[in-house]
């Protein structure tokens, strides 16, 4: 009976938490091998879904990659597209603190890029309502600063977008910490007609 109700209370986190790991089953279930088997069991069933290692949901949204390797945000491209500042179709984009293999891996058949970024760095982020739940993306301010310190390209309209957008109070703010020749990069960028 015990089984049971640990089964159903799995499910109900489940249907809570846009992404359950591991650690969090094992203490629901208050034994480790249980919720080894009871995640394959799951995952056999086709009731969750594994996004990377030790990581579950019951949604197929690539998006929630980003509470896989926090601290993290969705940032740059996907970012502007959450902002409603980029028309493209855009890859989901994770910028992480986290030391792991930077680059593109496939979480339910689509593209994720992950960057990485020096601690020091990791701000301008708030949580947007997505769907059911809140993710954390960066907001207009950052999102600008990560375009330009990861060498990606902004188109004019865009640029004219953001510029719109933008807190220059806040952009100073945040420029404060990162190196003058940066500094002056970004300004640049923005001063440009």
């Amino acid at each position: 009976m015990g089984e049971m109700k640990y089964i159903k209370d799995v499910r109900i986190f489940f249907k809570k938490t846009p992404v359950v790991n591991s650690k969090d089953i094992a203490l629901i279930v208050k034994n480790k091998n249980y919720a080894y088997l009871l995640v394959s069991n799951l995952i056999k069933k086709g009731e969750i879904k594994r996004i990377t290692k030790g990581f579950y949901t019951i949604y197929e949204d690539p998006v929630l990659v980003v509470f896989c390797f926090r601290p993290a945000y969705i940032g740059l491209q996907e970012a502007l597209s959450i902002h409603n500042l980029w028309e493209q179709e855009t890859n989901t984009v994770v910028v992480t603190t986290k030391k792991l293999r930077v680059g593109v891996r496939e979480i339910f058949g689509s593209n994720v890029l992950l960057r990485r970024i020096n601690p020091k760095y990791f701000f301008g982020y708030e949580l947007i309502k997505y769907g059911n739940f809140y993710i954390p993306v960066s907001d207009v301010e950052k999102t600008l600063i990560d375009m330009i310190h990861f060498n990606e390209i902004l188109n004019k309209e865009t640029l004219k977008e953001i510029k719109k957008r933008i807190n220059m109070k806040k952009l100073s703010e945040y420029l404060e910490i990162y190196p003058e020749k940066f500094k002056k990069r970004v300004l640049g960028v923005f001063n440009k007609k």
